[in-house]
């Protein structure tokens, strides 16, 4: 389970950042911040990819309850496709730690890269099984995330965002084959760009193109 050893190793106070939408088809990207209370961290916080939806609600509540402060940051798929993924989730992470209430002298950010934060950063590979900050900033990136895609799916009717997220799924492949993409789709996604081509977004994309003869060609 995710502990403080981390924070306390930090300058103070110290925020944990995690991001949750990198890989989907369609959506934003989002990323939490949260700067945890030593002696009230809610029972059970780990990384949101190994709790249930209905746990993740329930740590969502706590969390926010509880913490010295916490944020949230969305970066939109306009902004993925002017600045890539990578740049553009460095984008979130800013906006979540620029939403935290008190300005944190340190972050832990889960992965490899030392994203360009309003304060200094360590990077933590599988941060989120390791750091308590950081795997409560991913159960608030993760549920605030999913809120949005739900709302989506009220917005764009059909896709089922509702109930993949926008991640890769039959039920999302199908639809974009048969809708086209929606507004929210990350238009230069492979999977996206295949779709439009008439070809199975569920397919690699080297895969699909096999064969195919090249851009200009005779």
């Amino acid at each position: 389970m995710p502990t403080l050893r981390l924070e306390r190793d930090s300058p103070t106070p110290v925020c944990g950042v995690d991001e949750a939408g990198r890989g989907p088809w369609a959506g934003p990207v989002c990323a939490g911040a949260v700067i945890l209370k030593a002696r009230r961290i809610p029972k059970g916080v780990d990384d949101s990819k190994k709790l249930s939806a209905k746990r993740r609600a329930e740590l969502e509540i706590e969390i926010k309850d509880t913490a010295v402060a916490w944020g949230i940051g969305f970066a939109s798929v306009d902004e993925i496709a002017e600045l890539n993924i990578l740049h553009a989730t460095g984008l979130a992470m800013r906006r979540a730690v620029a939403a935290l209430r008190i300005a944190p002298a340190f972050a832990l950010v889960d992965g490899n890269y030392a994203f360009d934060l309003p304060c200094p950063v360590r990077a933590v590979v599988g941060g989120d099984a390791l750091s308590a900050s950081i795997a409560a900033a991913s159960i608030l990136a993760k549920t605030a995330r999913d809120r949005l895609m739900a709302e989506m799916d009220e917005v764009y009717p059909g896709y089922g965002f509702g109930a993949h997220k926008g991640y890769r799924a039959q039920v999302h492949a199908d639809a974009l084959r048969r809708l086209g993409p929606s507004p929210i789709h990350r238009l230069n996604w492979a999977p996206v760009r295949l779709a439009l081509m008439g070809k199975d977004p569920m397919l690699s994309f080297a895969d699909a193109m096999q064969g195919e003869l090249p851009l200009g060609a005779d």
